[in-house]
């Protein structure tokens, strides 16, 4: 099965791009090679662009607040094993802090390193970040792989409580899935919602089928539409039997 997953508000599709840079830093942060570190620096510069949203930081507190607030209405509940729910409780009320804990704008320090914001100004020319453009730069690619992989950390540090406070909020949205199965006829699915809209929609289906879902939706209804994977030509609608499982993902509240 191959999975994909669409959020259906800005504030998750922020949370999803930055678990995505996330994901791409730490792995090429691990890796020792020159050029996964300059992989590394520049998906550091955009986690920098997408986390400097003005509300990104009070949006996350509020989310925690709410989850915080549910979830202890959920003690005593025999369907609810206590344990379990007192660990992501603690896990909140951690993130939460640490969260708060951060003073100044998000990337502050990043934003007053003169090195770092020169570098960051030459990565939108194409190929301007060569050794004759950026000498300085050469020059701490050269250094030993331990101080490269402190610096990055180092670096990224500013912007780990954005990080956890993200990936529980995005766990718990996940968790909270219900999934159907449906069959797209001809390639073409519709439901009508009524009114309630999930957060994220998942699809999932058969990786020998060679195409690719399409989704909009809003609070009345969503609409899929399966296209062909076919990247030589003009993209067209998948024409047979599509069975597919559908995940609604939503935060309670």
């Amino acid at each position: 099965m191959i999975s994909y997953e669409f959020p259906l508000n800005e504030k998750v599709r922020t949370l999803l791009r930055l678990e995505d840079l996330f994901a791409r830093i730490d792995y090429f942060i691990e890796r020792g090679e020159t050029t996964d570190h300059h992989a590394a620096l520049l998906t550091l510069f955009e986690i920098f662009d997408v986390a400097c949203r003005a509300d990104l930081k009070s949006e996350l507190l509020q989310e925690m607040e709410r989850q915080k607030r549910y979830l202890a209405t959920l003690h005593n509940n025999p369907a609810i094993f206590e344990d379990a729910l007192d660990k992501i409780l603690a896990e909140l009320d951690a993130a939460s802090a640490n969260l708060f804990g951060m003073t100044g704008k998000i990337g502050q320090a990043l934003r007053e390193n003169e090195w770092l914001m020169g570098i960051k100004q030459r990565t939108v020319i194409p190929g301007g970040t060569c050794e004759f453009d950026l000498p300085s730069y050469h020059y701490w690619q050269q250094q030993d792989v331990t101080a490269r992989r402190t610096a990055l950390n180092g670096w990224l540090a500013q912007f780990l409580p954005i990080q956890i406070g993200l990936t529980i909020i995005l766990k718990l949205l996940r968790e909270n899935g219900k999934t159907r199965h449906f069959t797209a006829l001809q390639g073409a699915f519709q439901q009508m919602q009524g009114g309630h809209v999930a957060q994220i929609l998942r699809v999932r289906l058969d990786e020998k089928l060679a195409c690719i879902p399409e989704v909009s939706a809003n609070k009345y209804a969503i609409n899929i539409r399966f296209i062909a994977a076919n990247y030589a030509a003009k993209s067209s609608q998948f024409e047979q039997d599509i069975p597919f499982e559908l995940t609604f993902c939503s935060l309670s509240s």
